[in-house]
């Protein structure tokens, strides 16, 4: 398995057979007391042994044997100051090698230097060594931990407290506070395993839940409540115990509220919550009978009345959060009725801490309770103490069939089988989900304030009449929308609606029963939009999720929780395209399998003992994944062995974890998937059923489940399916890491200079984009030396933009740099990674390097054949670039397997498939089927002009490539005829495309540029062109008729050729580029082309431009708007291989009478124009999903585009006579 990246750097030579403390370390004391250091042993590659002692004035060579001690120095020994030094004096083997290291040349910082975070692999190296752990632990215990603690949270807080004036100032603060957090999270990996390993006794005495301290780290597992669903409500509030953190934490601008340092660790099946210790808060539990100020308890329910300057500061502090994460504030009533504001949910406690700074802690429930799944909480009233008014209040509500069912869609039970119990009772929104929402509340309500406007004289009457029609709607506007105010638009949340035990004052019975509603409609906003939305989403995708990792990216992007993975693969199924959607559904069910594994692989670790670990995880995967697997009990060879002997069977009886059965381990995730998930006989009877109903890969499935569970494996070859041979054994369990979720630390500045880089882009204003994208990269580098996500996506975007420049060598190397982080910060498998390298393989081809671009797209193809498997749209993406870079038979194959895959998913009418249906008619021609290339190019003019119409450049152009090839064949025909017998004699040249061609293509495969319709341009620029007319007809002025057809070129070909970039690979996931509004357009500078610096436009839509021109820089049009003056107006024509450049209007002028005239020659443009004569004109697109951006010119630095396809061979190798040509592919105008 060539999967782990090979190092570019030769094996290291040995230097010494052993390096270690000599058996007389320590000094004794009258050594010390002579400047004895260290007694150090070495054994040379010669095999001589040598006793070193280190010294004030550096190391010798003293007598002592392994069995005499004489420290005295050896006779001619040398004292260097250095150690190498002596270690190259006793051994010439030393010093050779040490002098070819010194020489080798240095690795670039991004490869050498340690990550922020550990990254997990699920396959190792069979050397893998334990370099993470001191050489000279004992029994597991750490010799660091005899000193004294870090004080973590003092640490974080101090880094929090930096200053942030200016922008060093700010830039200093985000690296400490990354680097704090990165040794806080190492801490907690090693704290993990030291406390499962059973090398940390518990602080307190209750063995249900134990709590420990090492190394500064307060680390328990929670206690197991019944209100919570057990178990798994025990990991579902540590989990969103983090989340919570984190949203305290990324409140801006809000200074003096503090969380303490928080990560969950999940380690051998047990999942521990570690945090940082707060100074004065770890004996508040101890002291409960004290008061509560005293013990610093200022908010919360048990606080109890008081009133302090400090607790109406931490108040001040509380609203203002409430206000950032959408909370109302409520009142709650406790057991003695005594009614308890609150900002937060019922458990969280804001404390001073001894340090003068207030914590806010147990906020695990601070995300609104997800309606979909708190039936309970349905069923019960939470207003007390009104008996007689939760009467009245349900009398009110009547007529809505309910006082708690307002809210809920018709019929939403019936189709969606929601509300619904839930094996914990922690079900809470995202906040994504909550933004989302909010934001299609905010439509609802502009909508009503339009629509009772309009039905009262209309928005400017109202508008100025200064009277109550304006105010009245907007208050019956925020009514039916659900705001908390009745003047303006404003949402708010109460975390504790549907919490059990929750109860509130009668006053509030309104505002509980709004907040009910709004709950409702919050949960049925995930299944009627959201879960249709990412269905959407994935249909028009071509960088679907491949794995669950990417899945859930996907998901939770669009606050979908995991626990509706059912109703996912409910809406594929019940979608008119769910054979399309056979790549979402099989990465659905694969990740609900994965994740009802890992909770009984957690149950099952429980019961087995430290040393049968890897036999028992070896045996629990063969029960998984090898259909009817019958283990061997363990022991059963012992006891034969033992009879042979003589002797009794010992004690080597069958353990528990060892009977395990395959059908059993089944049946345990089956019905954990049907607890969780909602689903029945999805997952079938064995992994045999996910392989032939899902298309499922068996590697793919067991890589899922190493990363999640922290397993890793030996690199080899698994073969899955053999049921005579366990398949995976105890040597092939190489390890068991901690899997930790932690907090993200901010990188504000960097991640604003980005945001305003592909704000740039939307523009069109690219150079900008590439100085900002530059800034970026730089301060990334500076906060996290570029071992960061998102410094990945920036240097990624970066590269992409330098390449649109024409600056490919740039792109390659910053390309490379993005790579490199992708496998060390994200996995060298991961989908990122596999994206990253297929764009690598475009750049490295567009400079030369042939060799190299196929091995980058072999490896993102082997890569993404172990993630997901070959029916993947991203697979016909990595096949077309493939299939354009190899020679020979190879090439064919790949070609029509993209083809076949890009027509299964996306049908014959789509963009890429066309393009794939091109690339196939032009390898037909290269090997002379010129019958096959035009049924292939057909396919390709049919999807054109269902896609962009009949008028469309690419439309034209892919007309004229077949009028090429048809003419091709019938010339070849025809020679073939005439030659009779001696056709043998006759060579027939094919059409061949030149490596910038095939350039060119790649760019538009991988969609680096992409060809897209832009009909709200279109529709802009006729109505603009219609107005003028109109104009012009007003006031007498007769306009003539080649403006009126220029322009209309102009709206077909600049408007319907806008090219827009891939999709996006940020945290935001992306979103298809949106046109500006006519208001904003007529506020965008507009370039103006002359005649006379007309740009010559070839057959495909792309620039050409003479070589001395490469460097030029073209000009930007941002907008698109046409151009005002008539004379500015021109139109390209290729007639029989020359191009005709027509200004329109009063300067009408040939392109001879200008000076600028082109033709076809031989393929290629040629032109006698000069660079003062020729301007270029930029092309919109859009990067990564960011927006429009414009290239320019000199993107390929090359004469030829698609129409190159048609070279000089191919036009004179039929009776020296060249046709008319022109090729298809035209990116866009």
């Amino acid at each position: 398995m060539a999967l782990l990246p090979h190092s570019s750097q030769p094996e290291a030579p040995s230097y010494l057979k052993d390096l270690s403390l000599s058996c007389w370390n320590p000094p004794p004391g009258h050594r010390k007391l002579q400047g004895d250091f260290l007694y150090i042993s070495v054994v040379t590659m010669e095999g001589r042994r040598f006793d070193i002692t280190s010294c004030p004035k550096g190391f010798f060579l003293n007598r002592s044997t392994e069995d005499v001690f004489d420290p005295r120095p050896a006779q001619s020994a040398p004292v260097c100051h250095c150690f190498t030094d002596l270690l190259c004096h006793i051994s010439p083997a030393f010093k050779k090698t040490f002098t070819t290291l010194k020489t080798r040349p240095q690795l670039p910082p991004v490869e050498v230097m340690p990550t922020p975070y550990h990254t997990l692999s699920w396959l190792g190296p069979t050397c893998a060594s334990r370099t993470h752990k001191n050489t000279f632990s004992r029994l597991g215990m750490d010799e660091q931990a005899a000193r004294q603690a870090p004080d973590w949270n003092e640490e974080l807080q101090a880094a929090r407290d930096l200053p942030q004036g200016s922008l060093e100032e700010r830039l200093q603060r985000d690296r400490a506070l990354i680097q704090v957090n990165s040794a806080f999270v190492r801490a907690v990996m090693q704290g993990a395993e030291t406390v499962v390993d059973g090398f940390v006794e518990p602080v307190n005495g209750n063995p249900e839940d134990p709590a420990f301290l090492w190394g500064g780290l307060f680390m328990s597992q929670g206690a197991a409540s019944a209100v919570f669903g057990g178990e798994r409500g025990r990991r579902a509030a540590q989990r969103l115990e983090l989340k919570g953190v984190q949203a305290y934490s990324d409140l801006e601008g809000l200074e003096g509220l503090h969380t303490l340092p928080t990560a969950v660790v999940d380690y051998r099946g047990v999942r521990l919550s570690a945090q940082g210790l707060a100074p004065g808060l770890e004996g508040s539990e101890q002291d409960q009978g004290t008061a509560p100020a005293s013990r610093g308890l200022l908010y919360g329910i048990n606080a109890g009345p008081q009133e302090s300057p400090d607790r109406r500061r931490l108040l001040a502090l509380l609203a203002s959060a409430a206000k950032s994460l959408s909370l109302q504030r409520h009142v709650v009533v406790v057991q003695d009725s005594h009614k308890v504001p609150l900002f937060t949910s019922v458990d969280a406690q804001g404390l001073l801490g001894a340090d003068g700074r207030f914590y806010i802690l147990d906020v695990f429930r601070s995300f609104p309770a997800d309606a979909n799944f708190c039936p309970e909480a349905e069923t019960e009233s939470q207003t007390i103490a009104g008996e007689e008014e939760r009467k009245e209040s349900c009398e009110e509500d009547e007529e809505k069939k309910g006082c708690v069912k307002d809210g809920w869609p018709e019929n939403y039970h019936t189709d969606s089988g929601l509300p619904k119990s839930f094996p914990h009772g922690l079900c809470r929104l995202r906040p994504e989900l909550v933004q989302a929402f909010i934001q299609h509340k905010h439509c609802q309500f502009t909508q009503r304030v339009r629509e009772t406007l309009d039905e009262n004289g209309g928005f400017e009457e109202c508008a100025t009449a200064c009277d109550s029609r304006a105010t009245n709607a907007v208050r019956a506007a925020c009514k039916d929308v659900g705001s908390v105010s009745d003047i303006i638009f404003e949402m708010r949340f109460n975390p504790n609606i549907f919490s059990p035990g929750v109860s509130f004052p009668p006053g509030e019975s309104a505002s509980t029963n709004l907040q009910e509603r709004l709950l409702r409609e919050a949960a049925a906003f995930i299944t009627t939009h959201q879960i249709p939305a990412f269905v959407e989403y994935c249909l028009q995708s071509y960088e679907a999720p491949m794995d669950g990792a990417s899945l859930k990216q996907a998901l939770h992007q669009r606050g979908i929780n995991l626990r509706y993975l059912g109703h996912v693969i409910k809406a594929i199924s019940q979608s008119e395209h769910k054979e399309r959607l056979r790549h979402i559904m099989r990465s659905v069910i694969g990740d609900i399998f994965i994740r009802s594994t890992r909770r009984v692989f957690n149950s099952f670790l429980q019961g087995v003992d430290v040393p049968s670990l890897s036999a028992a995880v070896s045996h629990f995967l063969c029960c998984l994944l090898v259909p009817h697997f019958t283990p061997t009990p363990v022991g059963e060879e012992t006891k034969k062995k033992s009879r042979r002997r003589g002797r009794g069977a010992g004690a080597s009886e069958s353990t528990p974890w060892s009977m395990l059965t395959g059908a059993e381990l089944w049946n345990l995730v089956c019905q954990d998937a049907a607890e969780t998930y909602n689903i029945s006989d999805s997952l079938g009877s064995g992994p045999n059923h996910l392989a032939e109903h899902y298309g499922l890969q068996k590697l793919s499935l067991l890589r899922q489940f190493c990363l999640k569970t922290g397993v890793q494996l030996r690199l080899r070859d698994y073969f899955l399916d053999n049921q005579s041979k366990a398949p995976i054994g105890p040597d092939d369990i190489l390890n068991i890491l901690p899997v930790v979720k932690h907090i993200r630390m901010p990188t504000a500045d960097a991640s604003k200079a980005y945001g305003a880089a592909q704000n740039s882009i939307q523009k069109g204003l690219l150079d900008q984009a590439h100085e900002q994208l530059k800034e970026a990269a730089y301060l990334f580098g500076r906060v996290c030396d570029d071992l960061h996500p998102d410094a990945c996506y920036c240097h990624s975007l970066l590269a992409r933009v330098a390449f649109l420049q024409g600056k490919t060598a740039e792109a390659r190397s910053i390309q490379l740099k993005a790579v490199v982080i992708s496998e060390r910060v994200l996995g060298f498998d991961h989908p990122n990674t596999i994206q990253q390298y297929t764009l690598l393989g475009v750049y490295v081809f567009a400079g030369g390097e042939t060799a190299l671009a196929q091995k980058c797209l072999l490896r993102a193809r082997l890569l993404t054949l172990t993630v997901h498997g070959e029916d993947h749209p991203y697979i016909a993406t990595v096949d077309s670039c493939l299939g354009l870079v190899l020679t020979g038979e190879q090439t064919g194959q790949y070609l029509k397997n993209a083809l076949r895959l890009n027509t299964s998913f996306f049908g014959p009418i789509d963009l890429h498939t066309a393009l794939n249906q091109h690339l196939l008619a032009q390898w037909l021609c290269s090997k002379g089927d010129y019958r096959s290339a035009m049924t292939h190019e057909k396919e390709a003019l049919t999807a054109f002009t269902s896609l962009f119409g009949e008028d469309h450049p690419q439309t034209r152009s892919s007309k004229e490539f077949l009028c090429t090839i048809t003419k091709q064949a019938v010339q070849v025909e025809r020679s073939l005829r005439q030659a009779g017998a001696d056709c043998t004699e006759q060579t027939v040249e094919c059409l061949t495309p030149t490596t910038d061609t095939i350039s060119e293509q790649m760019v538009l495969v991988t969609g680096i540029r992409k060809i897209t319709r832009s009909d709200r341009l279109q529709e802009y620029k006729q109505k603009h062109l219609e107005r003028k007319l109109a104009a012009a007809k007003e006031l007498g002025i007769k306009l003539p008729n080649e403006l009126f057809a220029s322009e209309t070129v102009n709206v077909e070909e600049k408007g319907s050729g806008q090219e827009t970039g891939c999709g996006k690979e940020a945290q935001d996931g992306g979103s298809p580029a949106v046109e500006n509004s006519s208001e904003s357009q007529q506020e965008q500078p507009v370039e103006r082309v002359s005649v006379e610096s007309a740009a010559v436009v070839s057959a495909n839509g792309h620039l050409l431009e003479p070589a001395e021109q490469n460097q030029h820089e073209g000009q930007i049009d941002v907008d698109g708007r046409d151009r005002e003056d008539s004379d500015r107006a021109a139109e390209v024509k290729i007639v029989n291989g020359e191009s005709e450049v027509r200004g329109v209007g009063d300067k009408t002028e040939t392109s001879a009478q200008n000076g600028v005239k082109s033709s076809t020659a031989n393929g290629e443009m040629k032109s006698d124009a000069t660079c003062e004569e020729m301007k270029s004109v930029e092309k919109d697109g859009e990067i990564n999903g960011a927006g429009d951006i414009t290239a320019s010119p000199p993107v390929l630095k090359s004469k030829g585009t698609w129409a190159d396809v048609v070279i000089s061979k191919a036009i004179n190798g039929v009776n020296g006579v060249a046709g008319d040509v022109t090729a298809n592919g035209i990116a866009e105008e």
